[in-house]
């Protein structure tokens, strides 16, 4: 085989894995949790606040922190209602790494919307749809959320890119930078003293 139909071979290769690498970037991938109806997620937003208001709570001398067991349902309406998807009832309690879509975005800052949450064991997964180049884009993120000195943390374990996976490897150091200049909107509620994930519930104890 002559050296030319090498060349060509290879390039007609790198222009297909190219294609199906966009193909599967654009592409919308499973969901992590499925859409709740109105009132459904009524509900759960409306859980959402009264267990997060049970860490407000003064303690009682001699007993342990409260502690709060949040459902993925629960904290996605919860996320909903933020983000004006649903009717709100009440002022919600501010929910650390999450804004309102009335923060004004911040320059290179990304249009995030759509906003799926579920848990699984101690492993949180999000989902989010946001623009990249132009072009809405699903991204998928999974890790282990919990606390230090008084901020919410995020160690991942999976990154996806509309259904194509990326190593986390190569995507580590850049998300963890975002998430130290955004180290404001991780700062848990005064009333919170840690939080995890753990049998696929959000955990949160009161300080």
């Amino acid at each position: 085989m002559t050296k030319w139909k090498i060349d060509r071979i290879i390039s007609v290769a790198t222009l297909v894995t190219s294609l199906v690498a966009l193909i599967l970037v654009l592409k919308k991938p499973a969901p992590v949790a499925q859409p709740q109806p109105a009132a459904t997620a009524a509900v759960n937003a409306e859980s959402f606040q009264q267990k997060v208001q049970q860490l407000e709570q003064p303690k009682e001398p001699g007993q342990p922190p409260a502690e709060v067991h949040i459902n993925s349902d629960e904290v996605g309406a919860a996320l909903a209602q933020a983000a004006g998807q649903i009717p709100l009832t009440a002022a919600l309690p501010a929910i650390p790494g999450v804004g309102s879509p009335e923060t004004p975005l911040a320059p290179g800052q990304a249009d995030v919307k759509d906003y799926q949450v579920s848990f699984d064991g101690d492993v949180a997964h999000g989902q989010f749809l946001t623009q990249i180049a132009g072009k809405d884009v699903w991204v998928t993120l999974s890790g282990h959320l919990g606390s230090k000195d008084g901020y919410a943390t995020f160690d991942p374990t999976e990154f996806k890119v509309g259904d194509l996976n990326v190593p986390v490897s190569l995507v580590n150091d850049a998300l963890q930078k975002k998430l130290n200049e955004q180290r404001d909107r991780l700062k848990l509620p005064d009333n919170v003293g840690g939080m995890k994930v753990e049998n696929g519930e959000l955990v949160m104890t009161q300080k």
